[in-house]
């Protein structure tokens, strides 16, 4: 009964978009004809590859959800586009009631509806390329006061948000894996989101972490869609791999005489899931020696710090946003979330909020490019 819904909703999407497009450019029969048999396609493709994943023969599931996807990030530009265009139309009409003749609405409405078709295959098509490219690597400095000489330098790789799955699979992670190890970093922490699926599906797309390496090695804390994954057997798994799973609890390295808390809290949202897993970031020090000279917080959702900030932490790395992955999504991330990408400061506790290194949903990034984020402490 479900299956029902979606197409319709679907369909009725597409049907406004084709409404307001196809007659503008119908003066080219071909090109009208061309755009309504892309938006029936699309209209069918998007809930058919949500369902799809079901399929019995892998190639055909293959096929169906890439063609899905990227018909998904295409009709999102086209939908968005579509509604600022009408805006547009109405404001001009609304002129043009005003002074007769000032505007030729016909010739706009041609010159708009190319526009948004011609601005839609752009974005998805570039927004594709930097989603599928490896991530570059962002470099960041986070000065810390007190800082001991022999921490100055310490290195940590960040990653968050992959979300392996049905368009990222074990070429990509080795990928991001190989561009990690030549950082040479202190330690690798990853924030979460690793996973869009069951570890029977995709334990050996995710394999490819067992050879991160690092002087200290990985550290590991739950997103939100681990929970939606069966984050059990994922903790289960990453410990397998040898990728140190912290569950409102802290590690203590030793690094050059220096202690160095590495602490990690579930998701914010992990209650919702399993009441054992509320996120508790007071319980992830707990025992922590007090007379450490770096205190970490790992939390995949920024607003943990919220509930972090006066608790000692020295800097959270988080993930979660994707920084909006691509317009005009990224302007609204600020509503869900107090900080979407980069270095923040709350009170004494700075944030970094990674934008991702991989992509959920449509293979699309379009202002919000993904990265593998190197973040070194220095003198303040």
């Amino acid at each position: 009964m479900r299956r029902i819904p979606l197409i319709l909703i679907s369909m009725l999407l597409h049907a406004y978009v084709g409404l307001r497009l196809v007659p503008p450019i119908a003066h080219w029969p071909a090109a009208g004809a061309a755009l309504g048999v892309l938006l029936a396609a699309s209209a069918l493709l998007l809930p058919l590859s949500l369902m799809g994943r079901s399929l019995r023969w892998a190639s055909a599931r293959t096929v169906l959800v890439w063609s899905g996807m990227l018909a998904m990030g295409l009709f999102s530009s086209l939908f968005v586009l579509t509604v600022l265009r009408d805006v547009l139309v109405l404001t001009l009409t609304a002129l043009v009631a005003l002074w007769p003749g000032a505007l030729e609405l016909e010739v706009i409405g041609r010159f708009t509806a190319w526009a948004v078709l011609a601005t839609a295959a752009t974005v998805t098509i570039l927004g594709a390329w930097n989603a599928r490219r490896t991530a570059a690597v962002v470099r960041v400095d986070v000065p810390l006061p007190g800082l001991p000489d022999s921490l100055h330098g310490f290195t940590i790789a960040l990653i968050s948000d992959i979300h392996v799955g049905p368009t990222i699979r074990g070429g990509y992670v080795q990928a991001i894996v190989d561009r990690v190890n030549q950082l040479e970093a202190d330690m690798v922490a990853v924030t979460g989101d690793l996973v869009d699926g069951s570890v029977v599906e995709l334990a050996g797309h995710v394999a490819p972490l067992a050879a991160l390496k690092s002087r200290h090695g990985t550290f590991f804390v739950t997103g939100n869609h681990e929970y939606y994954s069966g984050a059990h057997a994922w903790i289960a798994e990453l410990r397998r791999l040898d990728v140190r799973v912290l569950l409102n609890e802290h590690v203590v390295l030793r690094h050059d005489g220096n202690d160095v808390v590495v602490a990690g809290v579930t998701d914010h949202s992990a209650h919702h899931f399993d009441i054992s897993h509320r996120s508790d970031p007071q319980a992830s020090v707990l025992g922590a020696p007090m007379g450490a000279q770096l205190r970490l917080l790992l939390a995949h959702q920024p607003r943990s710090a919220l509930a972090a900030a006066g608790l000692g932490f020295h800097l959270q790395l988080s993930g979660h946003t994707h920084g909006g992955q691509f317009w005009p999504w990224n302007l609204f991330v600020r509503w869900q979330q107090p900080f979407s990408a980069g270095l923040h400061r709350l009170r004494d506790l700075w944030i970094y909020t990674s934008r991702g290194t991989g992509y959920w949903g449509p293979p699309k990034r379009f202002g919000a490019p993904s990265e593998i984020t190197q973040l070194r402490m220095v003198h303040a």
